[in-house]
């Protein structure tokens, strides 16, 4: 399973004028579940169809275990990936779906009634699909990624449209997968979601590559991070910092420090005999991290809700 990674080479696409995707180069490992983040419009869809050989790219690669997907020998084996879950026949049972799927790719029909049984779906397997809440197509989507038992597993926005409990599990799945060391690749526009889901994070704007990195790091490194600290000395502890070009913002009865650590204030109050009667660090949420690292690559801003906009890519 070592080898079972995606891997994007000079990723670029185009559409007419469009650049859907610009040279974009990244790993997603095993082992761990990679948050797929970016505004909307970003490129996330795209890349990923290009990942499974559903668009060609304009130049560039994109590679499962080190080949192309077209190239892979019983595909399923290797990937699962679930794009959009309503794309299925909604005259057929649950249970047919998965027949269909897994005789077409050679996989037992004993499988089938594993990957319902993984997933909470045997008791409406013989229900119709079209009868099926958002959430019970999106587990059936999932049941059919499992199929083959691949390695790599690809989902666009699969919380879309859930439930708090289908949320969790997804999320639980999704962790589990990965525990196991298979590769799991995510993309959700659900911030607070992927704070809890995913390990690594890869961020792209505009089809460019933003960051790629850690969940901890992605959030220590925003600038949103404070310290908030409550002192009955406040005004002197305001000038101490100032004396270090360190500014200090009242708010709510405290004061907010950005730029420096809980250490760093209390060693400071401490140094000075100033008594503290708070010292907290303020994390900044994933929303906040990737709301200022995408603030230049969001394609419609929303002071400028105009229908003429709509159309018109900026």
């Amino acid at each position: 399973m070592g080898t079972s990674m995606i891997e994007a080479r000079g990723l670029t696409k185009r559409y007419g004028d469009t650049l859907a995707v610009d040279d974009l180069s990244f790993t997603v490992q095993p082992g761990t579940v990679t948050g797929f983040l970016g505004p909307n419009g970003a490129g996330k869809s795209t890349t990923m169809r290009m990942v499974l050989g559903l668009d060609r790219p304009t130049s560039g690669s994109a590679l499962i275990s080190g080949q192309p997907y077209s190239t892979l020998k019983g595909p399923l084996h290797h990937v699962g990936a679930l794009l959009d879950a309503k794309d299925v026949h909604k005259g057929r049972t649950a249970r047919t779906h998965l027949r269909a799927l897994a005789q077409s790719n050679g996989i037992p029909a004993k499988r089938v009634d594993e990957v319902l049984e993984m997933t909470g779906m045997s008791s409406v397997a013989k229900k119709r699909i079209r009868g099926f809440s958002l959430g019970m197509s999106q587990r059936l989507g999932i049941a059919a990624t499992m199929l083959g038992d691949p390695d790599v597993l690809m989902f666009d926005e699969p919380v879309n449209g859930l439930d708090p409990e289908g949320i969790q599990w997804v999320r639980n799945f999704m962790r589990a997968l990965a525990a196991e060391g298979r590769t799991v690749f995510v993309s959700s526009h659900l911030m607070s979601e992927m704070a809890q889901t995913a390990d690594h994070l890869i961020v792209i704007g505009r089809g460019r590559l933003l960051a790629d990195v850690s969940t901890r790091d992605f959030i220590t490194q925003s600038s949103t991070n404070a310290v908030r600290v409550r002192s009955p000395q406040a005004a002197q502890l305001v000038e101490l910092l100032r004396a270090q070009d360190v500014t200090a913002e009242p708010v709510d009865g405290s004061l907010r420090v950005r730029g420096v650590t809980t250490d760093h204030v209390g060693d400071l109050a401490a140094a000075h005999s100033l008594t503290i009667h708070e010292l907290v660090e303020e994390r900044a949420s994933l929303e906040e991290a990737f709301m200022e690292m995408t603030r230049d690559s969001v394609e419609y801003h929303a002071e400028v809700p105009t229908t003429a906009d709509k159309g018109a890519s900026s």
